[in-house]
């Protein structure tokens, strides 16, 4: 280039200069005005959005520009920022800094990290299984990739089996399973207002005349009763069909009243089982007929009886004598093992979930013994003097009450053992009534509940071996209680029935009938009560009037806080009556006893 061009040039700039300032001048008041006008922004962000904006229109008009044209644009847009600026930098060095500034930014505002697209498909699906409902909702926000991502059928099947919805089905069962999830979500969330609302359906099953309750046991909501004529009947509560069949024994032909009473009466989702006052106990199948399938005999009264709840184990303790019945590969009943304990057994539980043989535990005065079926009969806990007052187990731990007496009275307590270790892992409570009841198999993680003679009902932190809660319950004594992750049922002494939000540490509501609760068991739509007598008398209906029977004999009450889970069939074929009338009602619960209102 030569000093006439260059001259041409430099004044060319220089008019081009002088009228984009004077332009500026002329735009000032303009753009204070409509600045003034538009709403605040954060500090920074206009200048820097107004120089990623000149940087992207540089680039772009820069692309179509010959090289000489881009030269005097890169001047006179030095020249233009040193005026605005008063710190200088080099034309290379800002437009560095800006696209750095803008990718700090979009990280700040998009609050994203980078994702691979081209991650396999299968891997991403690993990393999202260890999210939450709530997390991939949020993912499924994200992009159209991470949508797909977050609503794949794997990750909301999984989730609908970690919450306990439909464990039993396949994924192929239902082509939405996030749907399947926000249904079931919804259906959780209506049985919880119901029963914190006592909504719901109750019924009260139907009693035997000129007999009085002797047992009550029930099973995911299939309940049997014994009683003091013999009788055994079988009711599924899950169909509203409380027409309860009559469980035959070999006692038919005898003469009317002369049939031993019913000790005990244990059920689960196939067998039935009864104990009478002479040592007979009959086993029946509840898929196959109300006949008995098997009849063992013991020589002297039983005083405990145990069912597994999730096979055909049954076991029975008469005099110093426990013995575990289970059926052969042919289904012939036999004794699977026996065993001799030196004192009279007052408690027998079934230690559920055992892999090959089965595992009982029994309490006999302060004797507390571990039974393996391929083992003796082995010492779990022994002080001399402090008895057994209630005792439960689970997989791997066994709970028990122990009361303290002697001169020396330490304060009765409840005792955790473990099962495997056969060693006391903590010890709970101090107090001075009795602990009556404790419920270690249906209580959440970690947790567990028992009852007192002392009027309270005590929630335990088995972590911290500490009361977590403690609360007055009943007036007579606790007899019955269970828990959940956010309620406890009890049952009281003198006829009460409570349910309590424990987390907010408040009685919802309550129900009361004539006899002490001996059976208490709910599930997550249904409740089961037993109020069973203390005395086995029969007394005449003809002498005393019905309505003294009636208060006299004992109730059992069925609650349904579903309404779809209503049905018209059993599907157990022992319990399908002949009719097609039901006995139950659906209405509000608080209205069934107007006296519990205040």
């Amino acid at each position: 280039m030569d000093h006439h061009s260059l001259d041409e040039f430099r004044r060319r700039w220089q008019e081009e200069l002088a009228q984009a300032q004077a332009q500026r001048k002329r735009r000032r008041p303009e753009a204070a005005e409509r600045r003034a006008r538009r709403p605040e922004v954060a500090p920074g962000r206009g200048e820097q959005a107004s120089g990623y904006l000149a940087l992207a229109q540089g680039l772009l008009e820069g692309a179509s520009r010959p090289p000489a044209a881009r030269a005097a644009r890169a001047e006179r847009q030095d020249a233009a920022s040193r005026s605005r600026s008063p710190p200088a930098r080099d034309g290379a060095g800002g437009a560095e800094q800006l696209v750095d500034q803008l990718i700090r930014d979009l990280n700040e505002m998009d609050d994203v990290p980078f994702f691979d697209i081209q991650l396999p498909y299968e891997l991403a699906i690993n990393i999202f299984q260890y999210l939450d409902r709530k997390d991939l909702g949020r993912c499924a926000q994200v992009s159209k990739t991470w949508k797909v991502i977050a609503e794949d059928e794997v990750l909301w099947y999984r989730l609908c089996q970690q919450e306990g919805h439909l464990p039993e089905s396949s994924i192929s069962d239902y082509s939405c399973w996030k749907l399947i999830f926000k249904e079931c979500r919804a259906k959780e969330h209506m049985l919880r207002t119901n029963w914190k609302n006592r909504k719901g359906a109750v019924s009260e099953l139907e009693h035997i005349p000129d007999a009085v309750l002797c047992d009550v046991h029930s099973h995911d909501g299939v309940v049997i009763a014994g009683y003091t004529s013999g009788d055994v009947r079988v009711w599924d509560t899950r169909t509203w069909d409380y027409v309860a069949p009559f469980l035959d024994s070999e006692y038919e032909d005898d003469e009317p009243g002369m049939q031993p009473y019913v000790s005990f009466v244990r059920i689960n989702s196939s067998l039935a089982v009864a104990a009478y006052e002479d040592g007979f106990l009959n086993i029946w199948d509840l898929k196959t007929g109300k006949y008995p399938i098997h009849r063992f005999e013991h020589d002297a009264r039983i005083q405990a009886l145990a069912l597994s709840q999730e096979d055909a184990t049954v076991a029975t303790a008469s005099a110093f004598d426990v013995v575990m019945l289970h059926p052969n590969e042919e289904g012939y009943w036999q004794i699977a093992a026996e065993f001799e304990v030196q004192k009279l057994v007052d408690y027998l539980e079934i230690v559920p979930d055992t892999e090959r043989y089965p595992v009982a535990v029994a309490a006999a005065g302060d004797l507390v013994y571990l039974l393996k079926a391929d083992d003796s009969a082995r010492t779990l806990h022994h002080v001399f003097g402090q008895p057994i007052t209630c005792l439960d187990a689970s997989a791997s731990q066994a709970a028990f009450g122990v009361k303290s007496v002697g001169w020396v009275h330490e304060g009765n307590k409840i005792l955790v053992y473990s099962l495997e270790a056969e060693r006391c892992l903590s010890k709970l409570g101090n107090t001075l009534g009795d602990f009556s009841c404790v419920n270690l198999r249906d209580s959440p993680p970690n947790l567990m509940v028992s009852g007192n003679m002392d009027r309270r009902v005590r929630i335990h932190d088995l972590r911290t071996s500490k009361t977590a809660l403690s609360f007055s319950a009943h007036q007579l004594g606790v007899s019955a209680v269970q828990m959940d992750d956010w309620k406890v049922v009890s049952g009281g002494e003198e006829g009460l029935v409570s349910v309590w939000d424990y987390r907010t540490n408040q009685k919802l509501w309550e129900v009361h009938s004539r006899h002490p609760v001996r059976h208490l068991s709910f599930t997550s739509h249904s409740l089961i009560t037993a109020n069973v007598p203390c005395e086995r008398v029969m007394r005449s209906a003809d002498l005393d009037g019905f309505a003294t029977h009636r208060r006299h004999r004992g109730l059992v009450h069925a609650y349904e806080f579903a309404a779809d889970r209503l049905a018209l069939q059993s599907a157990l074929p022992a319990c399908r009556a002949s009719c097609d009338s039901t006995a139950g009602s659906s209405y509000d619960l608080a209205l069934a006893f107007p006296s519990d209102s205040a």
